[in-house]
């Protein structure tokens, strides 16, 4: 069970920093009364919506005095935080606390999630070994207080196994769903290898304050919302067990799950321009409304930031190479391709981001070119037309009716899931508590 949970229509953000005191108070009498080496691992920029950023200054002011605190960023296989980055995203805390994640070379095997275990979580969809290697930081020293594990301080042999798995059970049977095949997996590797581990979670959720919904400065650096209906934390889960996650599940669940009786013709989103860079992360817009737009329908997404397809060189060339090209199409080339075998998780990616050719993706996009777009089986819009089309600081969330076009505007999409009740409620089932 939880240690304890707040939930309210709005909590300020003297209140999460009052909670955040607590946590520590409740650590202390639970973990380790006087810790000396203290671990925070806050997800990286690309949540900087969510707060955590700020939060994770907040520990490490609260512990400094009293103790050595260190950060490491779960950037999984995103690219490291610049200094400025760092700056921007944890304000007061020291560079030099700060330690980027080497997805590569910088992590420790610890075993591995047995092939048969996979295979009955993803009901036959992946038959692999998860190979656990995790951050040798975290895994070799010693803390007396830490949080926070997969996928965003795996080595690269866990996460192309669990995104290809991912892959392989598709996205729409896994969006919404509390417990997915490879959050189960992870479950369990989390209960083998790091019992030993002295940890909790401090976990936010958040939501739009009602009941206008505009964005003021959507594609302005900082500019998520309007204050009317601008993400604010509606809830704060802090515990050490399973349970602690699974009662923040149901609430973003409940709050965050646009439903629609109807699937939608256009959907126009923007990605901020300071927190997106990449499709591998601004695809987030694709994902998180697939299971919303209708057959021949079009997605069109605002993105500012937006300068390359991957994290890294070698993935931004193989997305460059392949594109988003559908399943059946990727499936075929991963069993002949040995980079696609290589950098499965880029492989599975490529799944993700397809349309499937059910509907059109229109990137409006800041630094890259039309060739470029179109070279990833994308469409292009110039940025600054789309925007003259779509003025997004006087949309509303929802539908706006402009000059005889009717479109659905979703000003954060990483923020929430947007579905239709159909899609929602008719998909597979059988993975997972959904």
């Amino acid at each position: 069970m939880p240690w304890f949970t707040e939930s309210s229509s709005a909590i300020s953000r003297p209140r999460v920093e009052g909670l955040i005191a607590r946590a520590l108070e409740e650590a202390r009498s639970r973990i380790c009364k006087s810790p000396r080496r203290v671990l925070l691992l806050p997800p990286d920029i690309t949540r900087m919506h969510s707060g955590s950023g700020w939060i994770t200054e907040c520990f490490y002011n609260l512990l400094k005095d009293s103790a050595e605190v260190h950060v490491i960023p779960t950037l999984g296989q995103h690219e490291p935080h610049t200094r400025e980055q760092n700056a921007q995203m944890f304000g007061s805390v020291p560079h030099e606390r700060i330690h980027p994640h080497d997805w590569r070379g910088g992590c420790t095997y610890l075993g591995d999630v047995p092939a048969e275990i996979v295979k009955q979580t993803t009901g036959g969809a992946a038959d692999w070994k998860f190979p656990i290697w995790l951050n040798s930081m975290l895994m070799t020293e010693k803390w007396d207080h830490n949080k926070n594990y997969f996928i965003g301080l795996g080595g690269k042999e866990l996460i192309c196994a669990a995104h290809m798995a991912a892959a392989c059970c598709g996205i729409e049977n896994n969006l919404g769903n509390l417990l997915t095949p490879v959050r189960q997996c992870f479950n369990w590797a989390e209960e083998k290898f790091l019992g030993g581990l002295p940890d909790f979670y401090f976990q936010v959720v958040m939501a739009r304050q009602a009941p206008e919904r505009r964005v003021d400065a959507a594609v302005n650096p900082g500019g998520h919302a309007g204050p009317a209906g601008q993400l604010v934390h509606t809830g704060v889960f802090v515990g050490d067990d399973l349970e602690t996650y699974l009662a923040a599940a149901r609430q973003a669940r409940e709050q965050n799950i646009t439903m629609l009786d109807e699937p939608l013709r256009k959907v126009v989103c923007v990605m901020q321009g300071d927190e997106f860079f990449s499709t591998w992360v601004a695809n987030k817009a694709v994902y998180r409304t697939r299971m919303a737009l209708a057959d021949d329908g079009e997605l069109v997404i605002i993105a500012p930031g937006l300068k390359r397809f991957g994290e890294q060189p070698d993935v931004d060339a193989l997305i460059r190479k392949y594109g988003y090209c559908g399943t059946p199409r990727v499936m075929e080339l991963y069993k002949q391709q040995a980079d696609m075998q290589d950098l499965a998780h880029a492989t599975a990616h490529l799944i993700h981001g397809s349309s499937e050719e059910r509907f059109r993706i229109t990137y409006a996009p800041g630094h890259l070119s039309r060739a470029d777009i179109e070279q990833v089986k994308f469409q292009h819009a110039d940025l600054n037309e789309t925007l003259r089309r779509y003025p997004v600081e006087k949309l509303r969330e929802g539908f706006n009716d402009i000059a005889g076009e009717r479109i659905y505007f979703i000003p954060t999409p990483s923020a929430g899931l947007w579905a239709t009740r159909e899609k929602l409620f008719g998909r597979k089932s059988g993975f997972g508590a959904g």
